[in-house]
């Protein structure tokens, strides 16, 4: 039989932490937290976080066109998967070098930035023909979305596009929002923000005072 010593013993309570260890634990706590953190964003910066507002990740297989301007370079993921005559169309005429040396000749803060028929010293004479107008329910005008310009609701397009600056939601089921921009928003800003022959309140912006280059549109697979 144990003696009421031992019984004693054994039914003891567990040392408490002396406020130095709880501090310690505390510490090491709030380490944890501080890694989880940092891991937690790394995993979203890899996954291809950008500026638009509900395209989400980009879609393994999908083509990326690499737009360099003269204010920078602009890339765009391309809804091949979504609209493939519609991105069809733009990447065989980037192919063929016809956006090189173009300019962006209608801008606007806040709304576009358009490129597809005119240099410097005027419009091309070289007008591809018309595409069917082409949608898709998932395929919208988020910011930095790049989309087929035409002369209406509804109408197929031809080598016009722009670019938005900013949601332009109000086109949605109206133009062709074929891809958007994963890289170099910054650089939409900044060509919509130029001053035009518009700006003395032409609600569809106009040419800038300073040609906005396009040196050449590269498709990445």
């Amino acid at each position: 039989m144990a003696s009421k010593k031992s019984r004693r013993r054994r039914s003891n309570p567990e040392r408490k932490k002396s406020p130095l260890e709880k501090k310690e634990v505390k510490i090491g706590i709030f380490i944890l937290a501080i890694i989880l953190i940092v891991a937690i964003a790394a995993v979203i910066l890899m996954s291809g976080g950008n500026n638009n507002d509900g395209n989400g990740d980009i879609v393994e297989g999908n083509p990326i066109a690499v737009i360099d301007t003269s204010k920078g370079i602009i890339k765009v993921e391309l809804f091949q998967d979504l609209l493939p005559n519609t991105v069809e169309n733009f990447i065989n005429l980037a192919n063929d070098d016809y956006y090189d040396g173009m300019i962006f000749h209608r801008v606007m803060d806040d709304f576009m930035i358009q490129a597809g028929n005119m240099y410097p010293d005027g419009p091309t004479s070289n007008n591809p023909g018309t595409i069917e107008y082409e949608e898709h329910e998932n395929a919208i005008h988020v910011d930095g979305a790049i989309s087929m310009a035409s002369t209406g609701d509804r109408v197929g397009g031809s080598a016009q596009f722009f670019i938005c600056d900013g949601a332009r939601h109000d086109l949605d089921g109206r133009y062709a929002a074929f891809g958007v921009t994963i890289e170099g928003i910054e650089v939409v800003r900044d060509i919509a923000d130029e001053p035009h022959d518009g700006s003395s309140g032409s609600v569809g912006g106009g040419k800038p005072y300073t040609d906005i280059i396009i040196n050449s549109i590269t498709i990445e697979n």
